[in-house]
């Protein structure tokens, strides 16, 4: 994986294309509390109130579902969403997952 450059794909999507985008998700989207992770491996924290932090579990389990809907897999665990792609993923896979995650996200509203 190292020699084919799989592991160098992982993090460099992970820190210029799949984190900045989620970042911008959470500054979007009053019911994103936090954008965290690594590499290819990352989690949105779905809360009701941002000062409480209080968890928005349902709401978690709706925008996955939307987001399956439109052709995107994220795992719903609690009030967090997982966003786990391949490490060989491309910018323009990470693009089209933000813009569903996006449009599902704005689904809530």
């Amino acid at each position: 994986m190292k020699d084919e450059g799989i592991v160098d794909n992982a993090r460099r999507i992970g820190e210029d294309v799949l984190g900045p985008g989620l970042a911008k998700l959470a500054e979007t989207h009053d019911i994103v509390g936090d954008a965290r992770g690594v590499g290819v491996f990352w989690a949105l924290e779905l809360v009701e109130d941002a000062e409480t932090k209080k968890p928005a579990t349902e709401a978690a389990a709706t925008v996955a579902a939307a987001a399956k809907r439109n052709g995107l897999l994220v795992i719903a665990a609690g009030n967090r969403l997982h966003i786990v792609p391949p490490c060989t993923v491309s910018d323009e896979e990470i693009s089209t997952a933000l813009s569903i995650l996006d449009e599902a996200l704005g689904s809530l509203s």
